[in-house]
């Protein structure tokens, strides 16, 4: 489950995006940097005029709510013999499933292959299941997709869409000694695999501008929890934040920063991937699981098992734990095309949607709440914040 932003997020945001502050993943240290680092210089031309979202409640056109698979110990990616099936798990990666969708795959497609199988089976058709599905389908494997949902039912479709490889992807002190080097080559495969969707048609994958906007110095975020991040084992995937100057923006907060990361339009990137993996010859069925004996009526005999938050239940895995992730989307404005993150909301402007969300007051926000019914009043509030980060002359 990629990416929603969350608190961590914003951690990955300036960790990742040159450590101008400290703080929403996929995001590396919680602790506050000095606010002067990098100042914005002038450009060939000066960029257009920022315009403001509409904020008005009547905008909000639905709500939708992700529970994102939480693992301490990081993502599931061993494989298992359950009856005469060699089963790759591919689950737990918290915030950031979309994020790490390829690198993840790259790591697990080769074991499923090891044994000479060529039919490969794949559970779960999002995020996870589909860059596992291709994946397997680039090497050389034909490929079935067993799945209850397909895109847009599936939750990874309820995604804020953000690059964000170590949003709540595990818990510092519970990882293996060799996680993070795991972790920082399944972001730099996934990376560069994101770089291959720039410029399609519909932009699948797009570069947006964010804004990161503050009253005050920000102290350190408190993390009940105890996320880790990663973040500075990647800044140089990403550009530096940069201070800007008040004249240069339309916000009221004194403290602004701009940072520059990957966005997933995801309504068009799945439909990409689903149409990607159907022409090469992948088949969809649809179907569910209950048990792991459900497993035996596959006649593949190797499985990729890519269930995420659904794990929990299929596995009897206790492991994953559900923080809920709120979105509240907007009318889409073509003219609004960067995101924003002010008073512990985000803001993201994609071709679907504008995405408003509510990360809470420190890292634990929605953490083991598996409490998937929509809340207006929380989304009526942080739109409400998002309305409040604008200059009134604006």
């Amino acid at each position: 489950m990629q990416t929603m932003i969350g608190g961590n997020r914003r951690a990955f945001l300036m960790g990742a995006g040159g450590l101008g502050l400290a703080a929403l993943g996929g995001c590396a240290t919680t602790g506050a940097a000095p606010l002067a680092a990098t100042v914005a210089k002038p450009r060939f031309r000066s960029a257009p005029p920022l315009a403001a979202v509409d904020a008005d409640p009547r905008r909000i056109m639905n709500i939708t709510v992700c529970l994102r698979p939480f693992r301490a110990a990081g993502p599931r990616l061993d494989a298992e013999t359950v009856g005469d099936k060699l089963v790759v798990h591919n689950y737990g990666h918290g915030g950031s499933g979309w994020s790490l969708s390829w690198g993840s795959a790259r790591e697990v497609v080769p074991k499923a292959l090891s044994t000479g199988e060529r039919d490969i089976a794949v559970i779960g058709c999002g995020a996870l299941g589909l860059a596992a599905a291709i994946t397997a389908q680039r090497m050389g494997a034909n490929v079935t997709i067993y799945a209850k949902e397909r895109m847009p039912e599936v939750r990874s479709s309820r995604a804020t869409g953000i690059w964000s490889p170590d949003s709540r992807i595990a818990q510092e002190g519970a990882v293996s000694a060799d996680f993070p080097a795991l972790w920082e080559r399944m972001t730099r495969t996934s990376f560069r695999m994101y770089q291959s969707y720039l410029g399609l048609p519909g932009n699948p994958v797009e570069w947006v501008d964010r804004y990161l906007l503050y009253d005050a110095p920000p102290p350190p975020r408190a993390d009940p929890v105890g996320f880790a991040h990663y973040g500075a084992r990647v800044r140089d995937l990403t550009p530096p934040s940069e201070s800007l100057p008040p004249e240069s923006h339309p916000f009221a907060a004194p403290i602004v920063r701009r940072l520059s990361l990957p966005m997933f339009n995801i309504a068009e990137y799945g439909r990409v991937l689903m149409a990607e993996f159907q022409m090469a010859g992948g088949r969809i069925e649809t179907t569910e699981f209950h048990t792991p004996a459900d497993l035996g009526r596959l006649k593949q005999k190797a499985v990729i098992d890519c269930t995420g938050y659904g794990a929990r239940a299929l596995w009897k895995d206790e492991s994953v734990v559900p923080v809920r992730g709120q979105i509240a989307w907007l009318i889409p404005q073509p003219e609004v095309n960067y995101g924003v993150v002010y008073d512990n909301v985000t803001m993201l402007a994609r071709r679907d949607g504008i995405v408003i969300q509510q990360t809470g007051a420190d890292e634990g926000w929605g953490f083991n709440d598996a409490n998937e019914a929509p809340d207006r009043a929380e989304a009526e509030t942080a739109l409400a914040a998002i309305a409040r980060a604008y200059r009134t002359s604006a």
